[in-house]
């Protein structure tokens, strides 16, 4: 009994195994090989240095050969003293003309526009046209940007000061419309070189006389300050008591 029921397992299994073989067996898929990507190109770590030096090196070339042609100047430092740069003005004066340009700079940028130099030409009752506002600037305008720094604009009392401006031009109704007695002040137009030297040896002594007196008056001030700060508290402990 076991070996007939053994029988038709094997043929059962004979038969699957014969039926699997006349099934038609799907066809492999075929993957087509793929090609290695392109590793990108690596600039050299010395290229790009070099690169970068030529062309700054070209930019510095190329401006300085502006400046010697005249199509450029050279740049200044961006640290501005005018008290170094314009020794022939006396401290209240530089003060005097710093307070004067911020007036006027309304944007509050450090430099006065075309805009704000026609508003202060109009408050000085000296109105200009558009183009002689533009002449006024283009004078004094020694970075090219068309408007005034504060250096530029003491450039015009300085060359008022040394005669250098015509009597009818508009920077010179600036300067003579202005409160401040740049002839007083300043340079008094002294232009031979012996007199020149011998002013700029008494405007430094001068100078410093200007800010030996300008340390005392803060030394004054702090002491009020101090006698003012005491006073305060023996008041305060006298009503605390």
């Amino acid at each position: 009994m076991a070996s007939q029921e053994l029988a038709r397992k094997l043929q059962r299994r004979l038969q699957w195994e014969e039926a699997e073989e006349g099934r038609p067996q799907p066809a492999p898929r075929a993957f087509a090989a793929r090609e290695p990507e392109p590793e990108p190109e690596s600039e050299s770590p010395a290229r790009a240095p070099t690169a970068s030096a030529d062309a700054e090196l070209s930019a510095q070339l190329t401006r300085r050969l502006d400046i010697n042609e005249g199509t450029a100047r050279p740049r200044r430092c961006k640290i501005f003293n005018p008290y170094t740069e314009f020794p022939e003005f006396s401290r209240r004066l530089i003060k005097d003309l710093e307070s004067m340009f911020k007036l006027y700079d309304a944007g509050r940028d450090g430099y006065i526009d075309l805009m704000e130099l026609k508003l202060m030409m109009e408050k000085l009752g000296a109105p200009q046209t558009h183009l002689g506002l533009k002449n006024m600037i283009k004078e004094v305008d020694e970075d090219f940007d068309g408007q005034l720094s504060f250096r530029e604009f003491l450039l015009i009392f300085h060359k008022a000061a040394a005669g250098e401006l015509q009597e009818d031009s508009g920077l010179m109704a600036l300067a003579k419309l202005s409160e401040i007695d740049v002839a007083q002040e300043g340079v008094k137009g002294a232009k031979d070189f012996f007199e020149a030297k011998v002013q700029a040896l008494s405007c430094a002594s001068k100078f410093e006389a200007e800010l030996k007196a300008e340390q005392d008056e803060r030394k004054r001030e702090e002491e009020k300050r101090r006698l003012r700060q005491a006073a305060f508290r023996e008041l305060k402990a006298a009503f605390s008591t």
